[in-house]
C-alpha cells in the first residue's frame, strides 16, 4: 500500500469512528508514521488541523441527526463525544454558526463537510533542491521542552523556549561548544517512545562534556532528504515546508520514517534564518528505519 493509500486509509479509520473516541495515535498507526508526522502531514495537505477535521465531519453529521425526531440535543451530543450541552453547543456554533437547537426551522443554512479523499495531484515545476543522505547517530546537546496535542498548538510554546534560550545566554552557550564541522543550531522534533508526546530542542551537535540546565539526546542513524532553504525569507521557507510534504513526499517514492524533524539554522550574521530542512524517511512501503 503507498503513502496516498495509507493517508486515505487514515480517512476511512476516521469516518468509521466518528462516534468513538479518536485518538491521534491510532489513527497515524494506519498511515505508519507517528502523531506528528501525521497530524504535520495532514495540516500541510489539507490547510486545517486534525482536529478541525474531525469537528467538522462530526458536526455535519449531528444536523441529520438534529432533524431527526427521535432524538434531544442531549443524545446527539453524547453520541459525538460531548458531554455536556454547553460543550456541544459551542462545537456545533464554532462549524454552523447557528445554535442546535435551530436546526429544525425552516429555511435554516447550515454547513456541510464531506470525507476527504488524497489524491496525487501535479502541481507547478518549480523545483525544490534537495539531496539523500545517510547519516551516523550523532549526539545533540541543549534544552528542551515536551510538546502534547494538535500540531497547531505547539507554535506559542516553541516561541517561548527561543525567548527564554536567547535572554538567559543558552543560545551562546550552545555555540561557544558546537561541534567545528556541525552547520548550525539544530531545531530537533523528536518524538518519544510512546508517541504521545515529543520534545522539541533547541540545539547543536557536540561531543563537549555538559551541565545543567543542558541535556543531551542522541539522533539515530537515518536516511534524511536534505531541502536547502539558503537564501530565502522565513515565509518563504515556510511555503517551502509545505511543498516539501504536500508535492515532494507523495512523489519520491520515500515516505515518512519514526524519526526526528531537523532544521538547520544559519550560522553567524545571519541570525533566525533556516539552512536546512531535514526529513527522516525510508523507502515507500517498507515498516521501519532503513538506518
Amino acid at each position: 500500500m503507498d503513502w496516498i493509500e495509507k493517508m486515505n486509509g487514515a480517512i476511512t479509520y476516521i469516518e468509521e469512528h466518528l462516534t468513538d473516541r479518536l485518538c491521534t495515535e491510532d489513527i497515524a498507526k494506519i498511515a505508519d508514521c507517528s502523531a506528528y508526522h501525521f497530524q504535520r502531514m495532514f495540516a500541510y495537505m489539507t490547510g486545517i488541523p486534525l482536529s478541525e477535521y474531525i469537528r467538522r465531519r462530526r458536526m455535519s453529521l449531528a444536523v441529520a441527526d438534529l432533524k431527526s425526531d427521535n432524538m434531544k440535543i442531549i443524545e446527539v451530543a453524547l453520541k459525538y463525544g460531548y458531554h455536556s450541552p454547553t460543550a456541544f453547543n459551542r462545537a456545533f456554533q464554532s462549524v454552523h454558526g447557528i445554535a442546535p437547537s435551530l436546526v429544525k426551522l425552516d429555511g435554516v443554512s447550515v454547513k456541510s463537510y464531506s470525507p476527504i479523499s488524497f489524491q496525487m495531484v501535479i502541481k507547478g515545476g518549480e523545483s525544490l533542491d534537495v539531496r539523500i543522505e545517510t547519516k551516523d547517530a550523532f549526539r545533540v546537546v541543549g534544552i528542551s521542552i515536551p510538546l502534547y496535542g494538535d500540531f497547531e498548538g505547539m507554535a506559542e510554546p516553541v516561541e517561548q523556549i527561543w525567548k527564554i534560550a536567547k535572554t538567559n545566554g543558552t543560545i551562546r552557550k550552545l555555540k561557544e561548544i558546537k561541534a567545528d564541522a556541525s552547520p548550525g543550531l539544530l531545531e530537533v522534533m523528536m518524538p518519544d517512545e510512546n508517541t504521545e508526546s515529543w520534545r522539541y530542542l533547541i540545539s547543536v551537535a557536540t561531543e563537549a562534556p555538559i551541565e545543567e540546565p543542558l541535556e543531551e539526546y542522541t539522533v539515530d542513524a537515518y536516511t534524511w532528504a536534505i531541502f536547502s532553504y539558503e537564501g530565502k525569507t522565513l515565509e518563504e521557507t515556510k511555503d517551502l515546508g509545505n511543498r516539501v510534504i504536500s508535492e515532494w513526499l507523495p512523489t519520491s517514492g520515500y515516505e515518512y520514517d519514526n524519526g526526528p524533524d531537523i532544521s538547520v539554522h544559519a550560522k553567524d550574521g545571519t541570525a533566525g534564518t533556516i539552512l536546512e530542512y531535514w526529513l527522516p524517511i525510508r523507502k515507500a512501503g517498507k515498516g521501519g528505519s532503513e538506518s
